[in-house]
């Protein structure tokens, strides 16, 4: 059911153009690889760029795996918008221009998590087309926990063929 690190070794990231959506673009700014001492899984990590500003107003990440961590604790896409920018759905615009992506790395269905109590992220799950699953506890061991999350939303986002 689940990948293991070692079988995302042939992973192979694609070659990817900014990514638009009217004034908001996504440009690669890290292929992240896979790190198996450290548990890290293969990922695309952009930066959020809105015309006419000249600096990122946040961060989007895309994880092209399916281990029991991503799918159930980090989730497959992870964002953050800078304050002043958030507020106009940015995270949830930028979630909709990975999904080609997800596609064609074979990630049906996607996951995002979120904690419990942060509703902005939760709208914004919503926004980008997901439905809430469950609430879960974060296993003790696990370093989400470590850095303070006991809880995570978890959210489905089935994409079309």
């Amino acid at each position: 059911m689940y990948e293991t690190l070692e079988s995302l070794r042939g992973v192979t990231l694609l070659p990817v153009s900014p990514l638009h959506d009217g004034d908001l673009s996504l440009c690669l700014a890290e292929i992240e690889p896979l790190d198996e001492v450290i548990g890290r899984v293969p990922a695309y990590r952009f930066d959020m760029y809105l015309s006419g500003v000249s600096r990122a107003v946040g961060s989007i990440s895309l994880r092209v795996a399916n281990t029991h961590y991503v799918v159930n604790y980090l989730g497959h896409i992870g964002y953050h918008v800078e304050p002043a920018y958030r507020g106009r759905r940015l995270a949830a615009r930028s979630c909709r221009l990975l999904l080609p992506l997800a596609r064609q790395h074979g990630l049906r269905p996607l996951w995002i998590t979120c904690n419990p109590d942060n509703w902005a992220s939760r709208r914004t799950c919503e926004l980008a087309g997901a439905h809430l699953v469950e609430i879960v506890d974060v296993p003790p061991n696990n370093p989400i926990y470590l850095s303070g999350e006991t809880r995570k939303c978890r959210y489905r986002l089935d994409l079309p063929d």
